[in-house]
């Protein structure tokens, strides 16, 4: 299965979801970066942890939550496109 897809189906695990309530009610359901609080918002991690032993990445939920921040689709987008998110090998 390709790795993008896999990822993108435990968006919609319940233990993804109750984290994603969890980092937008922190950040106040807006953007961290422009404030922003219409439209699709985005939960980033700033960070990626590979367990090196089992070849795995950590689950999505199972982030600190300092790790995670709130976004809106532009700022995310440009994240991304601006900066590559470094990858924590534990």
């Amino acid at each position: 299965m390709n790795e993008k897809v896999h990822y993108a189906e435990k968006l919609f695990d319940p233990r993804w979801i109750e984290k994603k309530k969890q980092i937008l009610n922190r950040d106040n359901k807006k953007c961290v970066i422009c404030g922003k609080s219409e439209g699709k918002l985005h939960i980033h991690h700033k960070q990626y942890h590979f367990i090196k032993r089992l070849q795995i990445h950590v689950e999505p939920w199972n982030y600190d939550n300092k790790l995670l921040i709130t976004l809106c689709e532009s700022c995310h987008s440009r994240g991304h496109y601006r900066f590559k998110v470094p990858i924590k090998y534990i």
